[in-house]
């Protein structure tokens, strides 16, 4: 190895072990202590009513196939939105209940607050979208 490979080697392996800790945290920070950022919504959705207060019960939800979300009620007054879309096979969720949404496809269960996938074969959470709620609807952000 001549001295100009020499000095131009480690600047390499510094380049490239530097690239690998910057991913590695990005992947980390997204994974990160309790729930992730929400992802963008759907297109068409954005700011629009897609469901009322009174048509998720405690504890369930409601799959809104139009918009392909399912909007749960974890606890009282707490509403989150998640897509439909399994990220096993991408058939989209059925049943919403006892704090669990379900996938007829093949069996696999998530949290109905986090998304959290607690029942596989799916190995990832459902994708989680922005809402508020004003007066009664349930709105997209």
């Amino acid at each position: 190895m001549s001295t100009q490979e020499a000095s131009i080697t480690p600047a390499r392996r510094q380049v490239i072990a530097a690239a690998g800790a910057v991913a590695c945290g990005a992947a980390l920070a997204g994974c990160g202590g309790g729930e992730s950022a929400a992802a963008a919504v759907p297109p068409g959705i954005k700011g629009k009513v897609v469901a009322r207060t009174a048509d998720v019960p405690v504890g369930g939800g409601k799959v809104i196939a139009k918009w392909k979300i399912v909007i749960t009620q974890p606890s009282p007054g707490v509403f989150r939105a998640f897509s439909a879309s399994c990220p096993h096979r991408g058939c989209a969720v059925g049943r919403v209940g006892d704090g669990v949404i379900r996938c007829p496809c093949h069996g696999s269960e998530f949290a109905a607050d986090s998304g959290k996938c607690l029942k596989g074969p799916a190995e990832a959470p459902l994708v989680r979208y922005a809402l508020r709620v004003e007066g009664d609807g349930i709105v997209m952000v």
